[in-house]
C-alpha cells in the first residue's frame, strides 16, 4: 500500500469521526454534484457518480442528502455550474511529488489556501504538468490480507481487475477507473469486506523519505486535506508504517 494510503489508514483509526463528519459530507456532496453535472444523474450509467454515491453511503450520508446532491448536479440547483475541478501540483519535504484535487466555487480562494499550506510546511507549489507525469489514474480496492487469501480475490480479475498485489498486510486490487464499480461489486458479492475502493493517482515510483522529512510532509498533507475545497491529495512517498504510527501518536 502506498505511503499515503498507510497514513490515511492510520489517521482514520485514530480519528474521532463525528468531529469532521460535517466537513467530510461537504466534500462528498460536491463530488456527487460535479459527477452528476458532468455525466448525468443515472447512477447505473455514470461510473463517476456511482463511485461518489458509494463513498457517501460508506460514510453513512443520509439518502436525502445524496438525492439532493444529484438533483443539484442535474440542474435543479442554481450553483452547480459554479463548482469546478482544479488540480494543483507541487513538491513537499523530501522531494515528494504531490497532486492536489480540489472542487471549488472560488478558484482564487482555493489557490491561496493551497499555496499557503505548501509554503507553511516546507513545500513548493509547481506549474501545471510539473509532477502529473509521475502518476497514473487507476482504480484501487484495498482488502485486509490477514482475513483473505489471493485465491479469494480472483473473482476481481473476472470482473475486470488488472492486478492483485500484496503490500504489508493488505491486498491492492488495481483496475481501470471504469471497472472499479464492477470489481468492487464482485468482491462484495462474494462476502469480502472492502477497506477502501477509490479512483486514485497511483505513483509510478515511490520516493523513500527520512523520518524528519516525513513528519513535515504529513503536516503538509493534513493541512491540504483540512481545506473544505480539497477532495484528495496524492503523493509518491514511501515511509515505513512504524514511522507513520510514531508521527501520528
Amino acid at each position: 500500500m502506498s505511503g499515503h494510503s498507510k497514513w490515511a489508514s492510520i489517521k482514520h483509526k485514530k480519528a474521532v469521526v463525528d468531529q469532521r463528519r460535517g466537513q467530510h459530507f461537504t466534500k462528498l456532496t460536491r463530488a456527487i454534484t460535479v459527477a452528476a453535472r458532468e455525466g448525468g444523474g443515472d447512477v447505473d450509467g455514470n461510473p463517476a457518480l456511482a463511485l461518489a454515491v458509494q463513498k457517501a453511503r460508506d460514510a453513512s450520508m443520509p439518502k436525502d442528502n445524496i438525492e439532493r446532491a444529484i438533483a443539484k448536479g442535474t440542474g435543479e440547483g442554481v450553483d452547480a455550474d459554479q463548482i469546478e475541478t482544479v488540480l494543483y501540483e507541487g513538491y513537499g519535504p523530501g522531494g515528494v511529488a504531490l497532486l492536489v484535487e480540489a472542487l471549488t466555487d472560488n478558484r482564487n480562494r482555493t489557490g491561496a489556501d493551497v499555496r499557503h499550506a505548501f509554503s507553511k510546511h516546507g513545500g513548493s507549489l509547481g506549474e501545471p504538468g510539473s509532477v502529473a507525469y509521475l502518476f497514473d489514474k487507476r482504480a484501487v480496492v484495498v482488502v485486509d490480507a490477514t482475513r483473505y487469501s489471493e485465491d479469494d480475490l480472483l473473482v476481481a480479475i473476472d470482473a475486470g481487475a488488472d492486478d492483485i498485489s500484496l503490500d504489508d498486510d493488505v491486498y491492492e486490487i488495481v483496475s481501470e477507473p471504469g471497472d472499479l464499480v464492477a470489481v468492487r461489486d464482485a468482491l462484495v458479492g462474494e462476502g469480502i469486506e472492502i477497506e477502501s475502493a477509490d479512483v486514485t493517482q497511483r505513483p509510478r515510483a515511490r520516493v523513500p523519505v527520512a523520518e524528519a522529512d516525513a513528519a513535515r510532509l504529513m503536516k503538509l498533507i493534513d493541512a491540504l486535506e483540512e481545506s473544505d475545497d480539497v477532495g484528495a491529495v496524492h503523493a509518491n512517498f514511501d515511509v515505513d508504517v512504524d514511522v507513520l504510527q510514531r508521527i501520528a501518536s
